[in-house]
């Protein structure tokens, strides 16, 4: 059969050709146009042919290979219209594929909370750096230069000129507020701390702790001491008993360290009371008056307290969590039980 014939003959078997399914047109193309279809066989031969045929035959094998390409990606159209058709229909009834709401950490929401009870009494919140120099972190607020808070074991020191370390407190932000904005200042500073201690149940190397700072003309220990109890009650119930113990913190003067009764045990004594009914919150005190000078504040005009809590014992005893660690080690099952805590102050 010559050359001529067999185009003849496919340029036919393509007219006539017909494929009502996916896997019949499939055939179709590689019977046609496959590697070793027979248009690619025409196309092999027509190499062998004399040069002054090649121009019109050519033209005839091009226009069949075009004509085999439109029937088969005609068929291909009418089988996969048919597949659709013949589909079930989608039942739009059904309920969507629900993925699992995620939820904040409870530290997250710890926080939160805190900051909501403060901010309805005029709080507002502050933000600073978590790698301080040595003068908001420390000299500001009258730690001397000999103070164990300075030394390597309680403090991450980062290298580098100035005496930069990540902050141990969050008081370096009211450093900071103090020294750029003037009183009555009434303010929380919410974040991360650092400080090399043993990883326990009771204690973390990092931690996140908010502080509270109010600077007023004529301000008392009375007003830290409601502020306090009003905060106690406000986020743990109005059953809940708050005292206080005299301490020492370089920056304030009076100090004094604040107790709550356990809510784990009711008072009756557990592991994380030490089974002594109280629980310890935060720490307290006046604006010591070097501070206030030290910050560029008259403290012969301007008086002021602050205070400072750990979130992570705040959470603990919100939710009787009994080993801090348990915040860090992310585990599914644990953090599920706060998914329900989203809508919730």
């Amino acid at each position: 059969m010559s050359l001529t014939e067999r185009i003849a003959h496919l340029e036919e078997e393509v007219a006539k050709a017909t494929a009502r399914t996916a896997d019949e047109a499939e055939r179709f193309r590689v019977v046609m146009l496959g590697r070793n279809g027979a248009i690619t066989e025409l196309f092999e031969a027509f190499k062998q042919v004399a040069s002054e045929e090649k121009r019109v035959l050519g033209q005839r094998m091009n226009a069949l290979k075009q004509r085999a390409q439109a029937r088969w990606e005609e068929f291909k159209a009418g089988s996969d219209q048919a597949e659709q058709a013949s589909a079930p229909a989608a039942d739009l009834s059904r309920p969507a594929l629900m993925e699992p709401a995620g939820a904040q950490h409870p530290i997250t929401i710890t926080r939160q909370r805190i900051i909501d009870v403060f901010a309805r009494i005029g709080f507002t919140v502050s933000h600073g750096p978590e790698v301080e120099d040595d003068r908001h972190n420390f000299s500001a607020l009258n730690f001397p230069p000999d103070h164990p808070a300075r030394d390597m074991q309680d403090t991450f020191f980062v290298q580098g000129p100035g005496g930069m370390a990540l902050r141990t407190h969050t008081s370096s932000v009211q450093v900071r507020v103090m020294e750029n904005q003037k009183p009555p200042i009434r303010t929380i500073s919410p974040g991360r701390v650092y400080r090399n201690e043993a990883i326990s149940a009771r204690a973390h190397c990092m931690f996140h702790q908010v502080e509270a700072l109010y600077v007023d003309k004529g301000v008392s220990f009375a007003e830290l001491k409601g502020t306090i109890d009003y905060f106690a009650k406000s986020l743990f119930g109005k059953d809940v008993s708050v005292r206080l113990r005299p301490s020492y913190f370089p920056f304030t003067e009076p100090s004094a360290e604040v107790d709550m009764s356990c809510t784990i045990c009711s008072g009756k004594g557990c592991t994380v009371c030490k089974h002594s009914g109280w629980v310890e919150i935060m720490g307290c005190g006046m604006v010591d008056p070097a501070v206030l000078a030290n910050c560029g504040i008259d403290p012969e005009s301007y008086s002021g307290f602050a205070l400072g809590m750990g979130v992570e014992r705040v959470a603990q005893l919100i939710w009787r969590v009994p080993d801090l660690r348990m915040y860090w080690e992310n585990d599914i099952r644990f953090l599920d039980r706060f998914a329900a805590e989203q809508t919730l102050g």
